[in-house]
């Protein structure tokens, strides 16, 4: 697969417009415009792979997914075929945990990764239990992951930022 920079380019943008409007910049085309073009992308050239828009246009697409939540049967597909990148080398690890454990919170499913986090009046805590907790830390570092506890410093830092 050749890779292609318009594409490429293309997702970047996308992502770049999807942080500025969850920090306070400037209102892009929405969640679930971003969601509908990447849809389209994926339905002409599968998942965004590596080859074909490199590792940060991969990361967009990912985000993108993360993001669209209010269509949980694509996010689904998103998963299915995040999954199989991922298999075929083509995709990150870590970003496959985390869409893993949206998906599974969206349905009321204990997480596998423990990266849903929500912040509450006493910080950070788990949108859903973790599965096996016992082995949690050995399947984050396999997905790449930071261990657990600081990941949870990291949120606590976030939740008190956005507390104040």
């Amino acid at each position: 697969m050749q890779f292609n920079q318009a594409l490429h380019d293309e997702l970047v943008g996308m992502l770049k417009r999807d942080q500025a409007e969850r920090t306070g910049g400037p209102q892009g085309e929405g969640d679930e415009a971003r969601t509908a073009r990447l849809k389209e992308i994926i339905d002409g050239h599968g998942w965004p792979t590596v080859d074909l828009v490199g590792k940060d246009g991969g990361d967009a697409a990912w985000t993108i997914a993360q993001h669209s939540d209010f269509d949980p049967a694509f996010q689904q597909k998103a998963l299915e075929m995040l999954r199989d990148a991922v298999a075929d080398g083509q995709a990150s690890p870590g970003n496959l945990a985390y869409l893993e454990d949206r998906v599974a919170v969206a349905h009321g499913q204990p997480q596998v990764y423990g990266t849903q986090i929500q912040c509450g009046p006493k910080g950070p805590a788990f949108a859903t239990p973790i599965k096996d907790e016992a082995g949690v830390e050995h399947r984050r570092a396999a997905a790449g992951l930071d261990p657990l506890a600081d990941y949870m410093a990291e949120m606590t830092a976030i939740c008190a930022q956005d507390a104040g």
